[in-house]
């Protein structure tokens, strides 16, 4: 397996530190507003990861912090009024919720940095030690010039770290690239004990101290959106490894960036999105489906109209599927060795794929291709059902990788619409089922008669309601649009 590596800038073959145990951390959300399409495009891509690590049989140890303390969050608070320690709570929780619809599976622990001031502040404590941070009257810094490689992950020397700090400038620090490890604050909406006073972390120390509690070691994987890499992840590296005197990560994973309509996300610009107004629109499936047609290190632009095309794609998927497994509920099969070949050709380049760095776009185009196989299969006068078994269990493990799962409808949910119909047609009726039943004897009847505009008539009332009639050889069946 390749993945690209931030650090290095190549692909570089995976190599866990431990057999079949993977310890990944993904740098979570600051919960001052609510989560939105970029914040899931980056956590779908990992997911993704995630899945596909666990499909190849790997243990997955996965952590997301959570920075419920930072200037956004006082800032918003100072201007809504809101409770500092409430607000993020709330917004994240509502973001696990939406999270959770988009089929992401959740992390081991989200430790959050108000619960961890106590490693936080020895990890600082640990820095002052060893040469590599200071104090000032306003806070604690981390001295930059102290860490050799600093810069290495961004591609970023010294003096070009420099000029963009010089922008805001603290006289009271040594250098104007050095970070706060510690602010200190007097009577601040939200501040903490610590030896040099009441204050609250800087932003990057907390993942440094988080990931060292909870892995115990060097991470293999850490994984965050592009954005990330310089100052939070250049500034993590630096702490991690001032202090441990060890690899901090291993391998650096970056999600490309998501625009819309060619424009970074702002609400200065009218097209902030959010994922609760995505998921309005779209199905989980479909918002899945269209982050993945993308390369995760690739940029992105949202496109509503892409959206619906992809809401089509997922319907076919499943309903390709459906079929394959009503041909092997039938009887009669008889072995087709063009049709094993090929079907396991495709298997073979998705695994391919997906092992080439994760490769979503391809890897989903074999997803197609074996679909479309498949269907092609079924059509032929013999079919091959103890293959066709095996296509479809192939099927549904990408399926899963990639986190696509057929919503469960039930019939229940069209019985008020169903009976109705039976009634305004003169039936009668005590549940969605035998509605159905009466209304394709309706039908039958209708056409036996020549009164082929009834006929016409249940039909497309079923369809508006969400049923499809389908003739076979055997008699008419239904299923959910």
């Amino acid at each position: 397996m390749q993945i690209f590596n931030s650090l290095p800038k190549k692909l570089e073959s995976f190599k866990p530190l431990e057999d079949k145990r993977v310890v990944i951390y993904i740098c979570g959300l600051t919960p001052y507003d609510s989560a939105h399409i970029g914040h899931a495009r980056t956590y779908v891509a990992f997911d993704v990861i995630k899945r596909y690590l666990i499909k190849r049989g790997y243990t997955v140890q996965h952590i997301q912090n959570i920075t419920d303390v930072d200037d956004k969050i006082i800032k918003r608070c100072k201007e809504t009024g809101a409770d500092p320690k409430k607000l993020p709570e709330q917004i994240h929780a509502e973001a696990l919720g939406l999270f959770n619809d988009l089929h992401i599976i959740p992390a081991d622990v989200y430790p959050k940095a108000t619960e961890h001031i106590k490693e936080i502040t020895a990890l600082i404590r640990e820095l002052i030690d060893a040469g590599s941070a200071y104090e000032t009257g306003t806070g604690v810094y981390f001295d930059i010039s102290s860490f050799k490689d600093y810069g290495a992950l961004s591609g970023q020397d010294l003096e070009q770290i420099r000029a963009g700090a010089r922008l805001e400038v603290d006289e009271t620090k040594k250098d104007p690239g050095d970070f706060a490890l510690w602010k200190k604050t007097k009577g601040e909406i939200i501040e903490f004990d610590s030896p040099w006073g009441k204050g609250r972390p800087g932003w990057h120390i907390e993942c440094s101290a988080m990931a060292r509690k909870y892995a115990k070691r060097t991470l293999d994987m850490h994984c965050g959106a592009r954005d990330l890499i310089f100052p939070h992840h250049e500034n993590e590296i630096a702490q991690a490894e001032a202090a441990g005197k060890k690899k901090f990560c291993n391998y650096w994973v970056h999600t490309g960036f998501l625009t819309v309509e060619g424009e970074k996300m702002s609400k200065s610009l009218g097209n902030f999105i959010t994922l609760r107004q995505a998921l309005a629109k779209s199905t989980p499936n479909a918002l899945r489906l269209f982050y993945l047609q993308a390369h995760y290190r690739s940029p992105l632009d949202y496109d509503a109209e892409k959206l619906q095309g992809m809401e089509e794609s997922v319907e076919r998927i499943f309903n390709s599927l459906g079929l394959i497994k009503e041909v092997l509920g039938s009887k009669g099969s008889a072995p087709d060795k063009h049709f094993r070949e090929k079907s396991q050709e495709i298997v073979d380049s998705f695994y391919r794929h997906m092992d080439d760095d994760f490769n979503t776009p391809e890897a989903l185009a074999d997803l197609f291709g074996l679909l479309r196989l498949a269907n092609t299969h079924l059509s032929s006068q013999k079919v091959d059902k103890e293959q066709l078994e095996k296509v479809a269990k192939e099927i549904e493990e990408m399926l899963w990788i990639f986190g696509l799962e057929e919503r469960k409808r039930s019939i229940d949910e069209k019985e008020a619409a169903v009976l109705a119909l039976v009634a305004e047609l003169g039936g009668e009726a005590k549940d969605a089922k035998t509605a159905l039943e009466v209304l394709i004897s309706m039908r039958e009847k209708a056409r036996k008669d020549k009164d082929y505009a009834k006929g016409d008539l249940i039909r497309s009332r079923l369809k508006e309601i969400g049923i499809i009639l389908e003739d076979k050889p055997d008699g008419t069946r239904w299923k959910l649009a």
